[in-house]
């Protein structure tokens, strides 16, 4: 019998402790997909720091290697020189990335360092409780900021991406969402496209991904996909912003 549909080989089979309505699984499926389809997984290696994907050494089928928090693309930089032919990427979230590890995705890309960043923003310190982050939006409440996010005080919310692309070593830097099934496709494709800078050598490349949390959102996963659409894309507009012409 033909076999239409199977889960990635990418994927190992442990369940993964995230909440309900969380979209890092859809994240996890496409980026071990994209592995999988590149044939990339007997020569992949993950780096994982701390916030919610701190165990994605268990659900990504690939040799996996732990950071300290921020510190990512600092390890991932050592890998990739010291084995130039494995493909290394990170994986991670807005509080690690755009808060205590600004310097070292900043300096990683100022560089041209050849591995690849997937950024999960979602506006939020997931795992530590729900505190303001670097992405959080003017008037979002949270833990430290019950009364929303205040820009007189705190500023406006970073956009990284629009950062990281004015950088010349950052050769590849998209925005996407995974908040509904024509976005969850797009999304896939701008991950197989930074992944084929790094293959090409061509520098660093960073698919930022639009998340959810409902659980310190305080919305069901129903409202927060909407909350997603509503509020955070008109701010962090989705698009390519960092392209070769030879991945066009």
């Amino acid at each position: 019998m033909a076999i239409i549909f199977e889960k990635t080989k990418g994927l190992t089979d442990k369940p993964t402790h995230y909440c309900p309505g969380c979209t890092h699984g859809i994240i996890h499926r496409i980026v071990a997909e994209v592995l999988e389809e590149m044939d990339l997984l007997d020569e992949a290696i993950g780096v994982a720091p701390v916030g919610c994907s701190v165990l994605a050494y268990d659900y990504f089928n690939v040799d996996m290697h732990e950071a300290a928090h921020g510190r990512a693309p600092a390890v991932a930089t050592g890998i990739k020189r010291v084995h130039p032919n494995n493909f290394v990427f990170t994986y991670q979230g807005d509080g690690d990335l755009a808060s205590i590890g600004t310097a070292e995705i900043i300096h990683a890309a100022h560089r041209g360092e050849k591995f690849t960043t997937i950024f999960v923003n979602n506006a939020i310190y997931g795992m530590t409780g729900g505190q303001m982050a670097p992405t959080t939006l003017i008037g979002q409440k949270t833990t430290t900021s019950p009364y929303g996010r205040d820009e007189a005080t705190t500023g406006k919310p970073i956009k990284m991406s629009e950062l990281l692309a004015t950088i010349d070593g950052a050769k590849f830097v998209e925005r996407v969402a995974v908040n509904t099934p024509a976005n969850v496709r797009k999304a896939k494709k701008a991950i197989k496209e930074a992944f084929k800078v790094q293959l090409d050598g061509k520098g660093f490349g960073i698919v930022e991904v639009l998340s959810t949390c409902p659980t310190n959102w305080g919305l069901t996963p129903v409202e927060a996909m909407k909350w997603l659409e509503k509020d955070m894309i008109p701010y962090y507009p989705l698009g390519n912003f960092r392209k070769p012409e030879e991945v066009e």
